[in-house]
């Protein structure tokens, strides 16, 4: 079952989206060279206690960090360390969340630790960003779920590959609904799957985490001894960028975005809807 929200409870979920987003702008800025991942989990955990909110990922499952720190070739779920320290020329991917009065916000971003990062891997978090933002101007109201998930994969396929061959789109790994928990119904590929059929309608209430995790090699993961880490097959590198997003009735909000998403839906001629809490 699908969890459909009310504009009041949509509004509880941008609340939580922003403390995401001010994760996401302290962790950004203390992703240096030197800096260790444990740092930036406690960057994270400050945050949280400054704006009051709990972390969702804390104790998920058993995880035993606030946010996740996959660094190159690591997609993610990468456990912060002190003995994983930043170098200039590694790429960061770092995904967290947040709970505000029971409800959720969950958003990801790849990040460039110093300078003199290969074209190659600017690129490849370039398209993985823009194929999140394909799904999320896919976020229509008369659409159904696949084409979501349709529009992801879309992007990154009509992307030429610096040095040739395509992209990995992760297979095991995707997107989900999002509300009262972190991970809810309907599980979102960022691919189609043909035997899936078209998924649910969208319709207003209507909340997905949006995304996709791309890699230069391999669609193929791995999950190292520690449980948790998950790791390209073949050992390249990796982006992965994620947005909570809220469908409706005036059109998608994206929860966890500072301006709610609208400079970038305008470039897919959308409007976002207004911020419930401007």
């Amino acid at each position: 079952m699908v969890q459909i929200k009310t504009a009041e409870q949509i509004a509880k979920m941008r609340e939580a989206g922003l403390v995401v987003a001010a994760i996401h702008a302290a962790t950004r800025e203390a992703a240096v060279p030197g800096a260790t991942t444990k740092d930036l989990d406690q960057v994270a955990r400050k945050v949280l206690a400054e704006h009051d909110a709990k972390p969702n990922f804390l104790g998920y499952g058993g995880f035993p960090a606030t946010i996740c720190t996959s660094v190159n070739e690591v997609v993610v779920h990468g456990i912060p360390s002190d003995e994983v320290v930043l170098k200039n020329g590694d790429i960061i991917s770092i995904d967290c969340g947040a709970i505000v009065d029971g409800w959720h916000g969950d958003a990801a971003y790849t990040a460039f630790v110093g300078s003199g990062h290969a074209p190659e891997l600017i690129e490849l978090s370039r398209v993985t960003e823009e194929s999140m933002w394909a799904g999320i101007a896919a976020m229509k109201q008369g659409n159904r779920l696949v084409d979501v998930s349709h529009a992801i994969e879309t992007y990154i396929r009509r992307q030429p590959k610096p040095g040739g061959g395509r992209y990995g789109i992760i297979e095991d790994y995707g997107g989900h609904g999002i509300g009262t928990e972190m991970h809810m119904d309907p599980h979102l590929l960022n691919y189609v799957e043909r035997r899936r059929g078209k998924g649910p309608k969208l319709v207003p209430g209507f909340c997905l985490a949006i995304e996709p995790m791309v890699s230069l090699g391999t669609p193929k993961t791995e999950v190292l001894q520690d449980e948790w880490t998950v790791i390209t097959t073949d050992g390249t590198w990796s982006s992965h960028w994620e947005h909570s997003v809220a469908l409706t009735e005036e059109g998608p909000l994206v929860l966890t975005a500072p301006d709610g998403g609208k400079a970038k839906l305008a470039e897919h001629g959308i409007t976002a809807a207004p911020d419930p809490l401007a």
